[in-house]
């Protein structure tokens, strides 16, 4: 359920030429013209949310009272809870203001991910393309290095040769997918080329996309947990961890839900103060302690905090580096098992953060963390500022582990599902297609 209590279902009996406001929400308490000239609007528009945001905001062009009272208006047209309308347009001004954002450019595209998160719409048609649209720009310079040079090597070749399996192979690498996994790649395209008896090489692009959604594809999990959910936050110094809470906290909050962000990392300097202003910005709840307390104390706490308050999810940033891995690793296993003391089942996901402009140190990154303390789900992220976008096929075929989301860039807006086949579609400058829900993960 978003941030609006039942919208969601409102949404699914709509028909898409119908109209998604009632008269009886949308007749104006002070008879304005313009209301009643865009409830005719909104009825005889496509039941898409960025239509519906186009027409409420048609001449708006900042942050004033007409964008208030017109935002305010869609809220109503979708008879949204009254006190649940305010907040969302009390917050998102608020937020405004923060940023200091005037013009509707500056912020237009964070409305729209919010009303998605709040109305549980990310799934919707529209906001789909949207997404594929920005990952598809974030992947611009691995698609230049990997399909220009996968059309030339389909040219260059007719009939599948050894030759052509070889160069593709080098392709692979080059692409950072890593050699072992270039090699297990090829290996199951010549599998699947020999069963649907394909001999041309023209043809191997929509296998590729066939095998990369295969690869990609996760199986359902039990994601109910006892609350508050415990999510402890893993990865080296550098990868964006912190700014990735951030974003996730965010995604929670407009989603309605109370979020505790615990600042475990007592180590690096200054960490605790970035965490505790990105808290802030994001409208969570923030604990902390000073700099060099035990961070397994700090967790422990946090946890009792969460309980006590009645938070429904708790973030714990943790160290990126200590003096050996050893004693990072011990740290780490030690916070697992704090939380759990406090809170049976706690941690409910372990997250690791792993930058995709490292390439082949994030493999190794994985590895040491995955056997260290267990990983259940990885964030990807500045996807948006790498040629290496082939490390995430390296990563789900060495240790099959789900990618979560991926960084598109430095909004809090950014931070994104991952879909397996819109990223298959978007590396290989293909049309997206209609996947099952198996092929996506993320919440």
């Amino acid at each position: 359920m978003g941030f609006f209590s039942g919208i969601k279902q409102f949404f699914k009996q709509v028909h898409p030429a119908s109209a998604p406001p009632s008269q009886h929400a949308v007749a104006a308490a002070d008879g304005a013209e313009w209301r009643n000239a865009l409830t005719l609007k909104l009825r005889e528009a496509d039941s898409r949310l960025s239509v519906w945001l186009g027409i409420v905001l048609e001449g708006v062009t900042e942050a004033d009272d007409v964008f208030r009272q017109r935002l305010h208006f869609l809220l109503e047209a979708l008879e949204c809870p009254p006190a649940e309308a305010d907040e969302f347009v009390r917050n998102f001004m608020d937020w405004i203001t923060r940023m200091e954002y005037v013009r509707l450019e500056e912020f237009h595209s964070e409305l729209q991910y919010r009303l998605a998160l709040a109305l549980d719409l990310e799934d919707e048609e529209d906001e789909r393309n949207r997404l594929f649209l920005k990952l598809s720009y974030s992947l611009a310079r691995t698609r230049e290095l990997f399909s220009r040079r996968l059309d030339a090597l389909f040219t260059a070749h007719g009939e599948l040769t050894e030759e052509f399996w070889e160069e593709i192979e080098e392709l692979f690498i080059l692409a950072d997918v890593g050699y072992d996994t270039a090699v297990e790649l090829v290996a199951r395209l010549k599998k699947r080329a020999h069963k649907d008896a394909v001999s041309q090489a023209s043809a191997i692009r929509p296998l590729l996309r066939a095998e990369l959604g295969d690869i990609f594809r996760v199986q359902r999990r039990i994601t109910a947990v006892n609350p508050p959910e415990v999510v402890l936050m893993i990865g080296v110094n550098g990868v964006g961890k912190t700014t990735t809470i951030a974003k996730l906290a965010h995604r929670a909050r407009m989603q309605g839900k109370r979020t505790l962000i615990a600042a475990a990392d007592t180590f690096r300097a200054a960490a605790v103060e970035q965490l505790g202003i990105w808290a802030q910005r994001v409208d969570a709840d923030f604990y902390a302690k000073a700099q060099g307390a035990d961070p397994a104390a700090v967790a422990f706490e946090a946890m009792d905090k969460a309980l006590a308050d009645g938070v429904d999810v708790l973030f714990v940033d943790t160290a990126g580096r200590l003096q050996t891995k050893v004693e990072l690793m011990e740290e780490l296993a030690k916070i697992r098992r704090v939380l759990a003391k406090k809170h049976p089942g706690a941690p409910h996901r372990s997250i690791l953060v792993i930058d995709a402009t490292s390439g082949q140190n994030a493999l190794s990154q994985t590895k040491l963390f995955n056997e260290s303390i267990g990983v259940d789900e990885i964030i990807l992220s500045k996807l948006d500022g790498t040629a290496k976008g082939g490390i995430a096929i390296a990563v789900v075929m060495n240790f099959g582990l789900p990618i979560a989301y991926v960084g598109l860039g430095e909004k809090l807006e950014d931070l994104r599902p991952f879909h397996g086949g819109d990223f298959a579609d978007a590396l290989l400058g293909m049309t997206p297609e209609a996947d099952s829900p198996q092929d996506r993960t993320g919440s």
